[in-house]
């Protein structure tokens, strides 16, 4: 009889003890938060504690052994409400009903902006071939041992163990690939230490990765060739065969890519301008354009075939009118090459003009000093006293009184008087 009894006695209790783990298991609650478990510091933050059946009592617990007040809302769930939050707030939380509820999962808060911001860049570049790999470094101005990346509309974030650097920085590399559709998107990331796992840093700038390569590429052109001059009106025009929603245009800048412009046309439009407008040296170099659909904004076609544009020389000539304004873009020139060829065309100017007027006034000297070497050195009867009498060497005689003059006789045969005269007549002979 007694061993019938302590086995039905046995029996009983395991099946109890079955039933009970059964009613906890069913009950077991879960803790979510509400806009996210990252939280800035001064925010506020929603925990939802929710069983799947009614229950008039919900509790909340921290991890350091702080139990919450109980709340009286609704069957299903209950909201608790923490914040503006502080460092305080930062742990592991957990809910449960108030009779015969397992605890729900631990859920981790973080408080943001405890410490300054970490820096990201991406290497070698934020466009990433499909299939290849991409290297996020993290880079904190604070000492720290710890980083964390996380990609926006993800749940999960990966952590990294920092490493001092020789300036007393710490940094972290974070290896993303190969490359698919699914790591494209927008990165951030913290810094924190291993003392204080759930206090993290400000979020530093975030960085997008673009996948490239998921469709054929566009062609990119030159309007008026890729050699224009100086001031002349740049447009780049990028086409493909595909209609694409957005056209992308970068320029190389050593050996990552900047972007320049998203041109936008019409729906379904098969290419895009981008104008630079006028030409100046900086927009020499080497561009690439990428075609790309506003329902994946980070998945962009593969690249084009490099175009080089190359700005020479001026469209006037070097002697500019003073009558015309400079524009903005000619007073934005004093570029190092243009000032210097500005110096040496002024100089160049400067020495010929001397040189120029310098030539000019030996002239003038020295022709001033044959005029008067030869001015001295003519006799005064040898002078031409009319310019206009070209008959200079003509034979003038004069009649003179013999009472005036007695100068030597003699009877010229080369003349005969019209009308003679039985007195004899004296001649002189003078050269004007």
């Amino acid at each position: 009889m007694r061993p019938t009894l302590l086995s039905l006695l046995s029996l009983g209790f395991c099946v109890s003890l079955r039933i009970w783990a059964t009613v906890g298991e069913y009950k077991k609650l879960s803790l979510s938060a509400w806009p996210s478990p990252v939280v800035p510091l001064g925010q506020t933050v929603t925990l939802r504690c929710h069983s799947r059946s009614p229950l008039k009592r919900f509790i909340l617990f921290k991890t350091d052994g702080r139990r919450g007040l109980p709340q009286f809302q609704g069957y299903y769930f209950n909201n608790f409400t923490l914040g503006p939050v502080t460092r305080e707030h930062a742990g592991s939380y957990t809910c449960s009903g108030a009779y015969w509820s397992a605890r729900s999962d631990p859920l981790q808060i973080v408080v943001t902006g405890v410490f300054t911001k970490p820096s990201i860049s991406a290497h070698p570049g934020p466009l990433v071939q499909v299939g290849e790999n991409v290297t996020l470094r993290c880079h904190s101005p604070v000492v720290c041992d710890k980083f964390i990346l996380h990609q926006e509309s993800s749940t999960g974030h990966f952590q990294r163990r920092g490493e001092m650097l020789t300036s007393g920085h710490a940094a972290a590399d974070f290896v993303i690939g190969p490359m698919t559709l699914a790591s494209a998107g927008t990165y951030r990331c913290y810094s924190s230490l291993s003392s204080s796992p759930y206090e993290w840093s400000a979020p530093s700038d975030p960085v997008d990765i673009v996948i490239t390569g998921l469709s054929k590429k566009p062609s990119l052109s030159a309007q008026g060739g890729p050699v224009v001059r100086s001031g002349e009106n740049v447009t780049l025009v990028c086409s493909s065969e595909r209609a694409f929603d957005q056209f992308h245009l970068l320029m190389e800048d050593e050996d990552l890519g900047r972007l320049l412009a998203g041109g936008r046309g019409h729906r379904g439009a098969l290419q895009a301008e981008f104008p630079l407008g006028p030409g100046i040296p900086a927009h020499s170099g080497i561009y690439r354009c990428y075609g790309s659909f506003t329902r994946s904004p980070y998945s962009w076609s593969d690249s084009s075939d490099p175009l080089f544009l190359s700005v020479t020389g001026s469209t006037t000539s070097t002697c500019p009118s003073t009558m015309e304004p400079h524009t903005t873009e000619e007073a934005q020139l004093p570029q190092a090459h243009s000032s210097t060829w500005y110096i040496v065309l002024g100089l160049i100017i400067a020495f010929t003009s001397t040189s120029i007027l310098l030539a000019a006034l030996v002239c003038h000297w020295c022709s001033t000093q044959n005029h008067v070497a030869i001015m001295e050195g003519e006799p005064m009867e040898d002078r031409t006293v009319n310019g206009e009498d070209s008959a200079a060497e003509d034979v003038i005689y004069a009649h003179l009184d013999l009472g005036t003059l007695s100068e030597r006789r003699f009877n010229p045969t080369p003349l005969r008087p019209m009308h003679p005269s039985a007195e004899p007549i004296i001649y002189e002979k003078f050269e004007i």
